[in-house]
């Protein structure tokens, strides 16, 4: 009998414009934890999406073969029903309804037009003890962090009976304490005899957890590599997937020259837009001068985007008080065109949510925060809008058929480049990056870390908000730490290592509780 519980032979899946799969093969063994790595675009997702159904049996060719048996699943149920059960980036909660609820939404116990409630709950308990979440089941999801509520979707593919789990990014919203919870509980599960598949940009967390790391690369298998066999080291996955050597994975910053103080915040408080007696952002002051990059670090709640939303026009947040300067002068900001007028601009950390329109092309897409630049006296001129959108396709080497392509067809690396465009087309003197590479490859990350740069060498003012520790430590000039919404650290670039930023969280910590 084989070792492997799942294996894709020849898996080919041609879009009109584009070859996703060309000729992929796949095989994960039983009980085991299996990586699946690439850059954006790779075929990753499509291939995920081919062995779950959501493409079905006849849209692709080649053949899944389960627990030995040729699959010609026709949708999700049908591969759920074998126990293959897939976790998506972005995770597909109702925020107003129970945690049991969003557990069996769609699988609810009882009949038909009676649902049973008591054995609803019971159950949703019984598994989010298995996940170690102690929060109870009729908690509302909106009451709940973002870690939780990956934990939720865990618990809710364990109560499908899940024998093969399929985790897309299920850390990339999640701060190293959290990830580091969650790979420690698919460790777990593995002992328990229960297979997985993990898609992750994040190398380090793949060597730690992956018994086997398959490469993809265009659309084509390029290796799978072994634990205890082969070469596990990030910078060995990182040659598999790009077909090279990055020596540096942050870019080498130029001389460029510190100007004067761009923006300054003093004194800066917000309170929760529902629970307006919760304070989310506590007198906060820093500021950043032209061509800095200035990186803000914390773990997740400590009140980082609820900082750079609440400075962009007042777009979160109630009662919020404190001064705003720009170059100096106060300024009063109560919308995001007030914001943007004054040359401040912010790229959301949920380019899908907030940041693009997916069913609208790159074209519109890219002009969208400055539509005087394309229109005159209100009349957009297309021509001229699809020549500044090709005109950032080529700057930011943005991987599409054209400009005219929806922004939902491209893979989240290019989305995030086509979201940069549009920002940078309204031509901002200051830009807050919130979490500007999340959920994207290295090769992709190393191309946005140029761009950081370049806007820095241009004479703007970067702030750059994000979870990755490396990530900061590397791009930033300065580094202000917060914690529970408040600065609890500032860094100069020299003085900052991952060691001291977490030894001033844990210090602001044990100081708030005596």
């Amino acid at each position: 009998m084989s070792e492997n519980i799942l294996e894709m032979r020849g898996i080919i899946k041609q879009f009109p414009a584009t070859r996703a799969l060309d000729d992929v093969n796949f095989a994960v063994k039983k009980g085991s934890i299996h990586a699946l790595v690439g850059e954006n675009g790779a075929g990753k997702s499509t291939l995920m999406k081919v062995l779950s159904g959501l493409w079905p049996y006849g849209s692709y060719e080649g053949d899944v073969i389960y627990n030995g048996e040729i699959c010609k699943f026709s949708g999700i149920k049908d591969s759920e029903e074998k126990g293959i059960v897939i976790i998506h980036q972005e995770l597909a909660m109702v925020p107003y309804m129970s945690i049991g609820e969003n557990m069996f939404l769609g699988n609810e116990k009882g009949k038909k037009f009676n649902i049973d409630w008591d054995t609803t709950y019971a159950e949703a308990d019984k598994y989010l003890k298995i996940v170690g979440l102690h929060e109870s089941s009729k908690t509302l999801i909106k009451d709940i962090g973002v870690g939780k509520q990956q934990l939720v979707e865990i618990a809710k593919a364990l109560a499908k009976n899940a024998k093969l789990l399929i985790l897309d990014e299920p850390t990339s919203s999640l701060n190293e304490s959290d990830s580091k919870a969650l790979l420690d509980l698919l460790l777990e599960f593995k002992k328990n005899g229960l297979t997985s598949i993990i898609i992750s940009h994040k190398l380090n967390e793949v060597s730690y957890v992956a018994d086997d790391i398959t490469v993809l690369r265009d659309g084509k298998t390029i290796e799978t590599l072994t634990k205890g066999v082969d070469d596990f080291s990030e910078a060995r996955i990182i040659k598999g997937m790009v077909g090279r050597e990055i020596a540096d994975r942050f870019p080498k910053r130029h001389d460029v020259a510190i100007g004067d103080v761009a923006l300054e915040i003093e004194n800066w408080n917000v309170y929760h837009p529902i629970y307006t007696e919760q304070k989310v952002v506590d007198n906060v002051s820093l500021n950043i001068r032209k061509g800095e990059v200035v990186g803000i670090s914390g773990l997740m709640g400590a009140g980082r985007t609820e900082l750079a939303m609440s400075v962009f026009g007042h777009s979160y947040g109630s009662n919020i008080s404190g001064t705003v300067k720009i170059n100096g002068q106060e300024v009063h900001l109560h919308s995001p065109r007030d914001a943007i007028n004054h040359g401040l601009a912010y790229v959301t950390e949920d380019r899908k949510g907030n940041g693009l329109i997916l069913s609208n092309p790159i074209r519109v897409n890219t002009t969208l925060a400055n539509l005087k630049g394309v229109s005159t006296r209100g009349v957009i001129d297309f021509d001229k809008e699809y020549m500044i959108a090709e005109d950032y396709r080529q700057k930011l080497k943005t991987k599409c058929t054209g400009v005219e392509q929806p922004i939902g067809k491209l893979s989240g690396g290019n989305q995030q480049k086509v979201l940069l465009s549009k920002w940078m087309f309204a031509n901002p003197d200051i830009l807050i990056l919130d979490e500007p590479t999340r959920g994207i490859d290295v090769g992709a990350k190393y191309e946005i870390y140029c761009i950081i740069n370049q806007l820095a060498a241009e004479g703007k003012s970067v702030i750059m908000i994000s979870s990755e520790l490396p990530e900061v430590l590397g791009m930033s000039d300065r580094i202000y730490v917060l914690n529970e919404g408040k600065v609890v650290g500032e860094f100069d670039r020299e003085d900052a290592s991952q060691e001291k930023i977490m030894a001033r969280i844990l210090a602001s910590d044990k100081e708030e509780k005596e």
